[in-house]
């Protein structure tokens, strides 16, 4: 019974994602069809008449059968499917449904990874947070530059407390 619901969920979903494609074939098998027929000595001419005559791609709504018009279709549909995908895959990576800018305080459990069991081991940046002088981390996703600037004069405190 669940399985049933399932497959007919997967099926549904499957048809609705890909109509956009089977209309995208069904509309390059009939430019494919209408070019075949049309007449002219060039490119440039075929298209210019293809143009002028397209609704006659359409008085029939059956698609063409020709094996070169079904060929055109699934290459036209297929490679809209693949650059569809590929921008999917190499898109920006957003934080879905949160504001630009939404930004928050960090707390304790948030600097911890960045710091060093050992007090002597880690440069003091506020009074609760430090960051570790160990170059390779255990994790390597938490390894930060080390850099840090002191603004000001000589100061004998100063230089006692970094």
């Amino acid at each position: 019974m669940i399985r049933e619901k399932l497959q007919k969920i997967q099926v549904k979903r499957l048809v609705i994602l890909n109509l956009p494609y089977f209309f995208i074939f069904y509309v390059a098998d009939k430019g494919s069809w209408l070019y075949r027929h049309c007449l002219g000595e060039s490119m440039v001419q075929r298209l210019g008449v293809m143009l002028v005559n397209f609704r006659l791609a359409f008085l029939s709504w059956l698609p063409s059968i020709a094996l070169q018009d079904l060929t055109v279709g699934v290459l036209v549909a297929g490679a809209l499917k693949l650059v569809v995908y590929y921008r999917s895959k190499n898109a920006k990576k957003f934080r879905q449904g949160v504001e630009y800018g939404s930004a928050r305080w960090g707390n304790r459990k948030d600097i911890e990874p960045f710091m060093d069991p050992v007090f002597e081991n880690n440069v003091i940046l506020t009074e609760t947070e430090r960051l570790t002088m160990n170059s390779r981390p255990k994790a390597p996703k938490y390894a930060r530059n080390k850099n840090v600037i002191v603004i000001g004069g000589p100061d004998p405190e100063r230089q006692d407390s970094m």
